[in-house]
């Protein structure tokens, strides 16, 4: 739940970034980042490979900090000693989820039940909820055939409907997810897509990262286009798509050579997709 600042009233958002910094050794791919996420709104990032998006989801999510400047988590310190601290670090992770782009770096249990039992195991929920909540997230997902099943085993796209359930489990308020429908085939895109459209109007807070143009009005309240470690716009995301030069200026919009039947060469923008 969000907290209320109590000298002027207003929500304080769910995270806010303040002038961090983050480098892999000599490459900085966070540069002097300054946002703020508030609760209940579904937020796109959006950029193109290295500009920074994955890394500050795994900042939000606890699993690396900044170099320089601050996170704060609804008014408090994101800190590695906070993480560290068992209150404020096990209700941290009971209400902030992250879904990784690949899930083979995230499933690692022998079957898709032990997958999505090991946080409210981790948390130590009495063994009839556990079961109860399990059956109610696999049933969600669309995924209990697959209760007795290796997870690396799987589809891709099963593999991600599994990560995701093995983090709605724990019902966060936040979720986190790093390119949900990328390497999937036209059914599990849509799966996944279907569930970020669900979410408008929700109690629930989601960051998404993606490629895919095409989705984000539906998938989306607000948007960020992320450049080179930094936010080169904001806007929903109407305008972020009428809006062709930034869109080529970050990556997202490039052009081919099309020859026509009638033996014309010409060059179309096109939105940038990838397939990984």
């Amino acid at each position: 739940m969000s907290t209320t600042n109590t000298n002027s009233g207003t929500p304080v958002p769910v995270f806010e970034v303040l002038d961090a910094t983050y480098r892999y050794r000599d490459v900085t791919a966070l540069d002097h980042l300054n946002l703020t996420v508030q609760a209940g709104r579904r937020l796109a990032l959006l950029g193109a490979n290295g500009s920074g998006k994955s890394t500050l989801l795994r900042i939000l999510d606890g699993l690396c900090f900044p170099d320089e400047g601050t996170v704060r988590f609804c008014g408090k310190l994101l800190t590695e000693e906070s993480i560290q601290n068992d209150g404020f670090g096990v209700d941290f992770r009971r209400r902030v989820g992250l879904v990784f782009q690949n899930p083979d770096a995230q499933l690692f249990s022998p079957t898709v039940f032990d997958e999505v039992a090991f946080g409210p195991l981790q948390l130590r929920w009495p063994p009839d909820q556990v079961r109860r909540k399990i059956a109610e997230t696999l049933e969600m997902m669309e995924i209990t055939h697959l209760k007795d099943r290796s997870p690396h085993h799987l589809s891709m796209g099963e593999k991600k409907r599994v990560a995701l359930a093995s983090v709605l489990v724990l019902d966060p308020e936040i979720l986190l997810l790093d390119e949900p429908t990328a390497a999937l085939d036209p059914r599990s895109a849509s799966h996944m897509i279907n569930f970020l459209v669900r979410a408008k109007g929700g109690d629930r807070t989601v960051v998404t990262t993606t490629h895919d143009l095409d989705i984000i009005e539906d998938i989306a309240d607000d948007c960020l286009v992320f450049h080179e470690g930094r936010v080169e716009a904001t806007g929903t995301p109407a305008q972020i798509l009428g809006d062709a030069p930034l869109l080529k200026t970050s990556g997202l919009l490039h052009s081919h050579l099309h020859v026509h039947k009638s033996g014309e060469i010409h060059t179309h923008s096109h939105l940038h997709r990838h397939e990984h």
